[in-house]
C-alpha cells in the first residue's frame, strides 16, 4: 500500500476534495535562476487556483513552461501568497474564460457563476465542468475570472437570479409543535406539507 507521498498530486487532490477541502486563490510569482548572460531575470506573475501552495507551484511551472521558456530545474518560486476576497460575504456575478481538452479537442469556454468569492466561482466551474463535459481537473485551464455586472450578464441561467422581486417556493413545510411538551416522538399520522 502506498502512502501520500507514492501517490501523485493528483490523487492527493482528489483525497482533498472527499474530505471537503477547497480551491484557494494563490499568487505566485517565480523567475528564471541568475546567470552571466540575464543577471536579473524577469519576474512572471500568476494567479492560481489551486487546493493548497504545493499544488499551486506544481500548475505555476505547469503554465509557464507552456508559456514561456522556463522550468522548474532552472528556475525559482520568489513567493507565494494566498489571496482573500475583501468582501466574502456579498453575492457577485463572475464571468470565467477557461480552456479545456476533450476527446476531440481543445476548447474555449466562457462561462458564468453566482458565488461569493473567485475561489468558489472556480470550484463551481471545475464542477460543472466535469458534470457536463467530463473534464477533468487537469485538462481545465482557467484563463481569466472577473466580476461582471448585473446589466452585463449573458447567459440565462444567471439573468433568472437577478431579478428584484425574486421568490422560491417552499414546497417542504412540516409544521412543529408549539411547545416541547407538545413534542411527540411516535404520532399516528403523517405530516401534512402541502398548503
Amino acid at each position: 500500500m502506498l502512502g501520500l507521498d507514492g501517490l501523485g498530486w493528483m490523487r492527493r487532490v482528489k483525497i482533498q476534495q472527499r474530505r471537503g477541502q477547497t480551491l484557494h486563490e494563490y499568487q505566485v510569482i517565480g523567475r528564471r535562476l541568475p546567470s552571466e548572460q540575464e543577471p536579473t531575470p524577469k519576474l512572471f506573475r500568476m494567479r492560481i487556483f489551486a487546493p493548497n501552495e504545493i499544488v499551486a507551484k506544481s500548475r505555476y511551472w505547469y503554465f509557464l513552461s507552456k508559456l514561456h521558456k522556463a522550468k522548474r530545474a532552472n528556475g525559482e518560486i520568489v513567493s507565494v501568497n494566498e489571496i482573500f476576497e475583501s468582501d466574502a460575504l456579498k453575492v457577485k456575478n463572475f464571468g470565467i474564460w477557461l480552456r479545456y481538452d476533450s476527446r476531440s479537442g481543445t476548447h474555449n469556454m466562457y462561462k458564468e457563476y453566482r458565488e461569493t468569492t473567485r475561489a468558489a466561482a472556480v470550484e463551481t466551474c471545475y464542477q460543472d465542468m466535469a458534470a457536463r463535459h467530463r473534464a477533468r481537473f487537469s485538462s481545465v485551464q482557467i484563463i481569466r475570472v472577473a466580476t461582471v455586472k448585473a446589466s452585463d450578464v449573458r447567459r440565462p441561467y444567471i439573468q433568472q437570479l437577478i431579478q428584484p422581486n425574486l421568490k422560491f417556493p417552499l414546497p417542504h413545510r412540516v409544521q412543529r409543535p408549539a411547545t416541547k411538551a407538545a413534542r411527540s416522538l411516535l404520532i399516528a399520522q403523517r405530516p401534512s406539507t402541502f398548503y
